[in-house]
Formats: structure tokens, C-alpha cells, sequence
């Protein structure tokens, strides 16, 4: 019997974000015969906690800041002496990047969260993607983030593999099996519903200022998320005198409102590759997403699962919406346009050799 690959996983925390759900859905699902996977966090907690399968050693080291949280990652990998480090998370990833040469029998590996360039704007933090190319192997989203990587950070080709996020199906059924539509839905009306963090990247500001010219129209806007934003955003919904959007804070299942949605928006200026596009696909809710930088379209499949449109154009965007709304779309075809793709069978198993090929070297 060979023995195990171990790989220790690190994040901040398993709140609720994207990072954390692709790294919790990774670890909980590589293949136990080959690989001990470990969950390093900087704190232990988050809604995600619950859903670590039970043989998933959670290492604490409990600091606050990820710049106080170096030297306490350092010692844990000089302890353990992990296969491979899997850094799941942009700022994690550029701190390490500088220390990976301390640890010569130690494979490294950074998951990049987003498109860097439009995301990062701390010199400081900048700075360190200088030290990228010490990393074996780097996991891009999307092609968006691996050209911004390359071209801005000069980072080395040979370095960068894209893999695309996963969709765990059978959580989603799971969530969903327990949902009913949700009160705030009414029915002579059509819901549309936006998830994201209340931050300028999210968009919320020009979907409220498209939203303004469909104020006469029988359709309810439902956001869900919360964020720093959220007091300027209360406001501007007022201003513009928005009585058909609702904010809900961040929802325990955020499923139930994908699945009775009659249409799913993102409005963000940038992404990495936004899950919350892939979960409302496999709801079967058919989407409108603003053009930005991020994946969009390697996600979107025109009139099959979704339409792009450019949110700035507010008017655009509202007539584009209205279209939509007219129209009846094909859950079963949005779903297996999903699916077909991004099922996490598929991208588990471009993880697992990559994990593979990387012991080989």
C-alpha cells in the first residue's frame, strides 16, 4: 500500500464565500485511498464548519490578521511536513509565495481567487506577486485570470492550469429539497433575485439605478447578501424610490430563492468565476449577467442558460430584463448546460491529477 498524499488546505475561514465552498468541496470529496487532506484556518469558524466531513483534521491557529498569520502558517508546515500546501485563498497565496523556498520537500500550490489585477490594490500586496513563480503550480478560474496573471504579474505559463469551479449537485438538491417559495415572492409579480457581498464590486449600485427605470413594472428585485455597502445601498433604493426591491441580508439557504426566481442577475464589475452563476445554472434559473472580467462567458451559454449584457447601459439592461421576463426558458436544459460542464465529478477528478502529477515531479 503506497502511502498517502497528505495535502494541507489553507483559508482564513469557512464563512460562507466562494473560496471556501470550492475548498471544502475539494477536500471533502478526494479520493480517501490516495490523499489526507487537512484544513489549515487562520480562525475556526463559519457556516461552512458543518458540512467538513468528519476525517478532516481542522488545524486552528487562530489569528486575526493574515499578515500576523505567517509565522503561525510557517510552523504548522514545518511540523507536519504536508505533500503538498494548497493555498486557496489571493491574499494567503501572495504572503506564502515569498517563504515557499524554505521548504524544499514541500510542494506548494496557489488557487488564485480572482481576476488580480482589478481586485488587489494595496502596493504592499502587489508587491508580493513578485514572488509568484515560486509556487509549482498555479490553478486559474478562468481565462480572464490566468492572461492577468501572465501579462500583469509576469507570471510563467508553464506555471498556470485553468480549472474551473465545481458545482456540488447534490448538496444543491439537498438544500432544496427542503425549500418552499419564499414569502416575499408575491405572485402576480416576477421575482428576480441578486446574491453578493453589499461591495462596490458587487455592482448592487447600477442594478438599483437599472431597477429605477422598471419602477412601473410587475417585478420585485430580491438581493441577498450583506457587506459595507448596505447602509449606502438602503439609501439609494429610498432616493430613487425603489418599492419593489428587498433586501435579505445573507440567507441561511440562498437556493430556495434561486429555484422560484423567474430570473437570476449578476451585476458585478469583475469576478474570479462566480459560483453563485454556476448555482443558479443548476437550479435551473435562467441568468443575465453584466459583461466584466471573470469567466462570464466560458459560464454563459447564449439564450441556453443565460444572456451578457453590458450593465452600465442601464436602459439596455432593463429592456434586456423585460425580454427575458417575456419569455419561458428550459430548466432541464439550463441545468444539464451546467452539469455537462461543471459537475464536481468533472473538475474533482482535473484536481486530483493535478495533485498526481505534481508528486511525480
Amino acid at each position: 500500500m503506497n502511502k498517502k498524499i497528505s495535502v494541507m488546505f489553507i483559508l482564513p475561514d469557512l464563512e460562507t464565500g466562494g473560496a471556501e465552498r470550492i475548498v471544502t468541496t475539494i477536500a471533502n470529496h478526494l479520493s480517501r485511498d490516495r490523499f489526507e487532506p487537512k484544513i489549515l484556518l487562520l480562525r475556526k469558524q463559519g457556516g461552512y464548519l458543518e458540512i467538513v466531513k468528519k476525517d478532516i483534521e481542522i488545524i486552528d491557529i487562530n489569528t486575526e490578521r493574515i499578515r500576523h498569520s505567517l509565522k503561525p502558517i510557517l510552523m504548522e508546515i514545518y511540523r507536519r511536513k504536508p505533500d503538498i500546501v494548497f493555498s486557496g485563498f489571493g491574499e494567503v497565496n501572495a504572503y506564502l509565495s515569498m517563504f515557499i523556498k524554505l521548504f524544499p520537500k514541500v510542494k506548494f500550490i496557489a488557487r488564485e481567487t480572482n481576476v488580480v489585477s482589478q481586485h488587489v490594490t494595496k502596493k504592499e500586496i502587489k508587491f508580493f506577486y513578485h514572488f509568484y513563480n515560486n509556487y509549482q503550480q498555479i490553478i486559474a478560474q478562468s481565462d480572464d485570470m490566468m492572461n492577468d496573471l501572465i501579462s500583469n504579474f509576469k507570471v510563467n505559463r508553464s506555471k498556470i492550469i485553468k480549472i474551473n469551479n465545481p458545482v456540488d449537485f447534490d448538496f444543491i438538491e439537498q438544500k432544496l429539497m427542503l425549500s418552499r417559495k419564499p414569502e416575499s415572492f408575491k405572485y402576480n409579480y416576477k421575482n428576480v433575485v441578486a446574491i453578493g457581498n453589499l461591495s462596490a464590486r458587487k455592482g448592487f449600485d447600477n442594478l438599483l439605478k437599472v431597477f429605477s427605470r422598471l419602477k412601473n413594472e410587475k417585478i420585485l428585485l430580491h438581493i441577498l447578501g450583506d457587506g459595507k455597502d448596505r447602509e449606502i445601498l438602503h439609501q439609494m433604493k429610498d432616493f430613487l424610490g425603489l418599492k419593489n426591491v428587498f433586501f435579505h441580508g445573507k440567507q441561511e439557504n440562498p437556493y430556495e430563492y434561486l429555484k422560484y426566481a423567474d430570473l437570476f442577475i449578476l451585476s458585478s464589475r469583475y469576478e474570479g468565476f462566480p459560483n453563485v452563476l454556476l448555482e443558479a445554472g443548476a437550479c435551473g434559473t435562467y441568468s443575465l449577467a453584466n459583461n466584466c472580467p471573470g469567466g462570464i462567458n466560458e459560464i454563459i451559454q447564449h439564450n441556453t442558460n443565460g444572456e451578457i449584457s453590458d450593465i452600465e447601459n442601464h436602459e439596455d439592461f432593463s429592456q434586456k430584463i423585460m425580454h427575458i421576463l417575456h419569455q419561458s426558458h428550459d430548466q432541464d436544459a439550463i441545468k444539464n448546460s451546467i452539469k455537462a460542464r461543471f459537475s464536481k465529478e468533472i473538475i474533482l477528478s482535473k484536481y486530483e491529477k493535478v495533485l498526481l502529477d505534481l508528486m511525480k515531479r
